[in-house]
């Protein structure tokens, strides 16, 4: 039995939901997000609440019904309220600019790094912060973990591309090793 998958999912008043021939529609202010939903599954829409049920008693029943359950209650959640991230440049010469419906980055390379946001992400900057907003979670994090991976923060400075609010723990030189002063 999954604990996440047995919880109802509470639907705001300005979203509509549909269910119907194994896809799952939702509406909201922000936009719309559609799912196919496995055989194993059914879900069952009622007035502002929504349950997910498991149909089958396989080994991979309770993983899916979990799984299935997160990923409507973050559909609910985005089309009406939206997810956003943020990433912050730290190091000496690194700037960001947006580009069309992207962002052109200058993080120490020879050249500038050119990213193309994917269709439902807006990207913005302001001084040095780049913020990722759309309405689908897994795309807004796929999206803000490509951007922090084209210059992931290193161990010794830690500059790089890295989350705000993000902690690095930096590693101690050669120095520190030797035990001589720097």
């Amino acid at each position: 039995m999954s604990k996440i998958g047995k919880k109802t999912i509470e639907v705001a008043k300005d979203t509509n939901v549909k269910y119907e021939n194994r896809e799952i529609v939702v509406k909201g202010p922000l936009g719309e997000l559609k799912y196919q939903i496995p055989t194993e599954l059914s879900v069952e829409v009622g007035d502002k609440v929504i349950n997910v049920k498991p149909v089958s008693t396989n080994s991979q029943t309770p993983a899916l019904w979990g799984l299935w359950r997160s990923i409507i209650a973050n559909a609910v959640t985005g089309v009406s309220k939206g997810y956003e991230r943020q990433l912050e440049l730290s190091g000496v010469g690194y700037r960001v600019q947006p580009k069309g419906n992207g962002v052109e980055l200058e993080v120490g390379y020879s050249h500038k790094v050119n990213y193309d946001a994917p269709e439902g992400i807006k990207i913005s900057v302001d001084k040095g912060v780049i913020l990722i907003k759309g309405i689908d979670k897994q795309l807004v994090g796929q999206v803000t973990a490509k951007i922090r991976a084209i210059r992931k923060p290193e161990p010794y400075k830690g500059k790089g591309i890295r989350y705000v609010g993000e902690v690095i723990k930096l590693k101690p030189g050669k120095a520190a090793k030797t035990g001589a002063a720097a």
